[in-house]
């Protein structure tokens, strides 16, 4: 190998693009990761006996709501055979709604053909802990081994950042990723070619995601989690081990597709299926999907650097792409979006190795469910950092350490490609590869500028001036250069109370006429905005399909705030109330129990307001409108009536930054509306 003495980052990048065009695969993603690319394919259990082990931490759900013990009810509904067994670990609840278990003890329980026993007890265990769950395992393991070994994980779930497993009993304290393979290494060896669990399963939100297949790499033959937070309900217990009950000669594929059917039936029994997702993953199938995923993200670094234009194309796929437990600014930000959608979303500016990632993707999720208002789910999702937030970036990278994803998403989040992210893709393009010869890496402080993020700031413009057009529509003309920078742009509305003195926001949508290419947009007002009974809402976009659009629109319910969350559908041209959700917990943790409303119920609407004397202060969250839910409540999009309305174009960068246009004074006056003017 010969080595040069000076070379630019221009030329790193020429090099590794020419490794990814020639198909090779530069593989480096993670410690867990990386040991899936070794070991033969599995040979499946299928047959024998079964034992599943159930660690079920109760958590609110149990102690406000008691869904912890129903599944335990639904489990002792079935007459299980004498080949099948299910081992459960109880705790993380303050309180039980059952006279088995409290909250004083991690107790342990067998229900098999000779009924439900207790037959363990030890003192209170922190359940978001690595040790708790290993000790549980390897109870398991040395008192009641099967041929094949199935783990359940019952929570709540915050996807690939906070983990599974949120303990009431110890601050929320949850079990991260790296503590999950920790556990499962203090236990068993990893093996890809017989793994020692046929199936973990995960009933709780969001765990469906590429790094938690990664997680259980070596361990796990099959995986069933949700990319989608759960309904309250979770998996139907008598429903899928009836199944295995049934047919004990099932493999893991089939008891996950049983666990799938099962919980869709489950959710609609109780009117909760529109939103669900559950997918069954072959773990070993995840290898290539991983190296292609990794691939992926280099490409993207790669393209970052070559242009940082590419941001804002990242950013609008991922916009564009179904996201999961929230990512508003009301809601929180789980930052999991589908990798599947978001793939295909930047497939234009990914050649070459997109495909590979949807081929691969395909393969790995051998069976999924997911409801109407889901229809993009692909079954696993993956990290995008909506929330451009150093500190949840900094929880991704501890959690997963150096690779593409890490040192792109630093770029994005800091706004420039760090020095250490040079480093990286110097090691990357000067690594020994068979059969290509490549210089030696030169010093980092050889390479060329570092490149930054593109940003509004950046173009130092001053104002953003609206233009109304022949047909009487507001028009925000940006230009080619500036529309580059931009992730997304949006309109917020508000209504202009004169007399009071008041600006009453109304939220947030794109209902935009939109030309990327040459930087035009163009407004849609048509006198119209959503009211729940008549009253009207402040909503936000957090999703737009060709299918179905879905909002999130904040209220208090029965005096707790929450967002109720809305579709319209564009096949029955209608909009739906699909139920209240409150926000994330600072841990990350999210809600599983979607509320549907009852008659009864009290939805207060709540809007932001300023004064228009203000002067520039910021807007406050207020009470407007209380409605008493009937069995005919619905949502829909009203006429607003005469009066006067403002309307700011939102244009939004790379980075998450915004910045608005100068505002257009709208009036409707006898249905008639006139944009512009004062």
């Amino acid at each position: 190998m010969r080595r040069k003495t000076r070379t630019g980052l221009s030329r790193i990048i020429a090099i590794i693009m020419a490794l990814l065009c020639a198909g090779l695969a530069l593989t480096g993603c993670s410690r867990a990761a990386a040991e899936a690319f070794a070991g033969s394919a599995p040979v499946s259990n299928a047959g024998g006996t079964w034992a599943i082990y159930w660690y079920l931490c109760g958590s609110d759900l149990e102690s406000n709501g008691g869904f912890a013990t129903t599944d335990l009810e639904e489990m002792t509904s079935v007459d299980l055979p004498d080949n099948v067994q299910v081992v459960v670990q109880t705790g993380g609840a303050n309180e039980w709604q059952n006279n088995f278990a409290d909250a004083e003890t991690a107790s342990r329980f067998l229900y098999s053909a000779n009924g439900f026993e207790r037959v363990d007890e030890q003192p209170a265990a922190n359940m978001g802990d690595t040790d708790t769950l290993a000790d549980f395992l390897d109870f398991c393991l040395k008192n009641y081994p099967a041929d094949n070994q199935a783990v359940i994980l019952w929570n709540h779930g915050g996807g690939s950042l906070s983990g599974v497993a949120f303990d009431e009993l110890y601050d929320g304290d949850s079990l991260s990723l790296t503590e999950l393979r920790d556990a499962f290494s203090a236990v068993s060896e990893p093996s890809l070619e017989n793994p020692p669990f046929e199936l973990v399963g995960f009933d709780a939100c969001l765990m469906a995601t590429i790094d938690t297949a990664a997680t259980l790499s070596g361990f796990a033959r099959y995986m069933v989690a949700s990319e989608e937070t759960e309904p309250g309900c979770g998996w139907k217990y008598d429903g899928f081990l009836q199944a295995l009950a049934d047919n004990p000669g099932m493999d893991g594929a089939q008891l996950g597709a049983a666990i799938c059917d099962t919980y869709v039936e489950g959710c609609a029994e109780i009117g909760q299926e529109d939103e669900i997702t559950l997918s069954v993953v072959s773990v070993e199938r995840s290898a290539p999907l991983l190296a292609a995923y990794y691939n992926v993200g280099l490409e993207s670094l790669l393209a970052s650097c070559i242009n940082p234009e590419f941001f804002s194309a990242l950013g609008r796929g991922a916009q564009a792409a179904e996201n999961y437990g929230g990512n508003t600014r009301d809601q929180g930000y789980t930052n999991m979006v589908d990798l599947g959608d978001f793939v295909r979303n930047t497939a234009e500016e990914l050649p070459l190795n997109s495909r590979s990632v949807l081929d691969t993707l395909e393969s790995c999720v051998v069976y999924k469910v997911a409801g109407p208002y889901r229809a993009q789910s692909s079954g696993l999702s993956c990290y995008y950092p909506y929330d451009m937030d150093e500190e949840s970036y900094n929880q991704f990278t501890q959690a997963y350490g150096d690779g593409p994803y890490a040192y792109l998403y630093e770029y994005v989040v800091t706004g420039q490609l760090s020095s250490e992210g040079a480093e990286y893709l110097y090691a990357m393009a000067y690594q020994d590869v068979p059969d290509v010869e490549t210089p030696a890496a030169p010093q980092v402080e050889q390479m060329d500028e570092l490149p930054t993020v593109p940003t509004l700031n950046s173009l130092d413009l001053e104002d953003f001036p609206v233009t109304v057009d022949g047909d009487g529509y507001a028009v925000l003309n940006l230009g080619a250069e500036t529309a580059s920078v931009l992730s997304g742009v949006y309109f917020e509305l508000a209504y202009m109370d004169e007399e009071n003195d008041l600006i009453l926001l109304l939220g947030r949508d794109n209902d935009l006429d939109m030309d990327w290419d040459n930087g035009v947009f163009k407004d849609n007002f048509r006198g119209v905005w959503g009211t729940i009974d008549g009253a009207l809402a402040y909503m936000e976009i957090t999703y737009e399909g060709d299918d179905y659009n879905l909002y999130s629109v904040p209220i208090l319910l029965n005096g707790k705030e929450c967002s109720l969350r809305v579709c319209y559908d564009y096949g029955e041209e209608a909009w739906k109330i699909l139920g209240a959700r409150r926000g994330l917990e600072e841990n990350g943790m999210s809600d599983k129990n979607l509320i549907q409303l009852k008659p009864g119920d009290e939805i207060t609407t709540l809007h932001y307001m300023l004064t228009i004397s203000g002067g520039g202060e910021e807007p406050k969250q207020v009470p407007v409108d209380t409605i008493t839910v009937t069995a005919d409540t619905s949502f829909a999009e009203e006429d607003m009536g005469d009066g006067k309305f403002v309307m700011l174009f939102e244009m939004v960068d790379a980075r998450n930054n915004s910045m608005y246009s100068d505002v257009v004074n709208i009036t409707v006056e006898g249905g008639e509306i006139q944009v512009g003017g004062e």
